[in-house]
């Protein structure tokens, strides 16, 4: 994982989710922990969105010992009906895009 970012108020463009799920496409085995860290969460809120998404088909995990191993459903389309059609892979790449023009600059 790479820097974390400085903490920010007001609103924002992305959801908890939306950062959290493109945390866990980053690193799959990323412990709950750094994703709370990376998205400035706490634990117990990433421990509850990991849930949601589990529960709505995008992502799900195995046990390896003490580690979880996330594995994102590419094909799962997005929830609002605005966004019909597009899936959590084209919301990944764009998002990674993004990065990759801002490292750019």
């Amino acid at each position: 994982m790479g820097a974390v970012p400085e903490p920010h108020t007001g609103w924002t463009f992305l959801t908890n989710h939306a950062r959290v799920l493109a945390t866990i496409a980053d690193d799959p085995s990323a412990r709950i922990r750094d994703i709370a860290a990376h998205c400035r969460l706490t634990e117990r809120a990433v421990q509850r969105i990991i849930a949601d998404l589990e529960e709505s088909g995008y992502l799900s995990h195995t046990r390896q010992g003490r580690t979880n191993t996330y594995r994102i459903e590419p094909g799962a389309s997005l929830r609002h009906p605005a966004e019909a059609g597009v899936t959590v892979a084209t919301l990944l790449a764009i998002l990674a895009r993004h990065e990759a023009a801002g490292a750019e600059l």
